[in-house]
């Protein structure tokens, strides 16, 4: 038995319009053509689906079944078209982030709320990327967005800038080192550097002064939120390197200062990782406004 959409759309139409003449009207065909579709409907599945001589008109036992089917399946069918419909037009699809800059969550988090109002339909997930490879699942689309201060050479990838930053140091203000006018990488011998627990490789600190100085801090801490870096530090409970806009933003306390790392400052870049077969997306494209946006009040701050 071949039973297409079009059979269950029959079935369900002749039963909710009650006869076959109504039934033809609302689908647009002659009575004859809707009459000729149920003979053969009925022919191959070797039953009458319908109870010929009631008004009105009435499935058979064996229409039951197969009205049932067609109130399981056309939904279903129409949600999918209604999707694909959505893709073509750009308003739904999927937007999965993986985040490489530890800070950045609280960054980020503005944005996606913004974005979350102007594109309901289109599914969005965070995950921090510093937990798995992220570039290379950009690559194989698990994920769709990397936000990253390391941009490559990658086939299909597009690197889009975001914002700069400069990593500063944070100290108490009764730290010794508050009274010099910038820190330089010897002077983290000895002291206690707090950071976010991620890999070293990932941390300004170590990849743009401390590994190629040679110098190793006294002792490392590791802390998982911005703000109990802040306050461990205005304790004198040890030192931190963090992007500034993140201490202009999260400001707890007034027991701390701020220093450039070496004279002339480090300043880095944050890039959103893209396929370039996705920017021309419409929800990509907005994310991508609405994150520059957001930098630039970071940048006002």
């Amino acid at each position: 038995m071949h039973i297409e959409f079009r059979h269950l759309r029959t079935i369900k139409a002749i039963h909710e319009a009650g006869g076959l003449a109504r039934a033809a009207e609302q689908m647009n065909i002659t009575q004859s053509a809707l009459s000729h579709q149920v003979k053969g409907l009925e022919d191959q599945a070797g039953v009458e689906l319908f109870v010929r001589r009631s008004k009105p008109l009435k499935l058979s036992p064996a229409g039951q079944r197969l009205l049932k089917l067609a109130q399981q399946v056309l939904p279903q069918v129409e949600a999918l078209q209604d999707e694909f419909s959505g893709l073509r037009a750009g308003s739904t699809g999927r937007m999965h982030i993986a985040i490489e800059c530890h800070a950045c969550f609280e960054w980020l988090f503005p944005v996606l709320e913004q974005f979350r109002r102007h594109w309901p339909d289109v599914d969005v997930d965070i995950r921090p990327g510093l937990a798995f490879d992220a570039l290379p699942a950009l690559l194989r689309e698990e994920v769709d967005l990397v936000v990253s201060s390391d941009p490559e050479e990658l086939p299909g990838v597009e690197f889009v800038e975001l914002f700069d930053y400069n990593p500063v140091f944070v100290a108490s203000q009764s730290h010794p080192l508050a009274e010099k006018p910038f820190i330089e990488a010897a002077d983290f011998r000895g002291e206690t550097l707090i950071t976010y627990p991620v890999e070293r490789s990932r941390l300004d600190v170590f990849s743009q002064l401390l590994i190629p100085a040679k110098v190793e801090p006294a002792a490392i801490r590791q802390v998982e939120l911005t703000a109990v870096i802040l306050l461990l530090v205005a304790s004198n409970r040890g030192v931190s390197v963090l992007p500034d806009w993140v201490v202009r933003e999260v400001k707890y306390s007034s027991d701390y200062v701020t220093r450039p790392l070496t004279e002339k400052g480090i300043t880095r870049r944050l890039y959103a990782a893209v396929r370039k077969d996705d920017l021309g997306k419409p929800f990509m494209e907005e994310l991508l406004k609405l994150a520059g946006q957001e930098a630039r009040k970071l940048q006002r701050a």
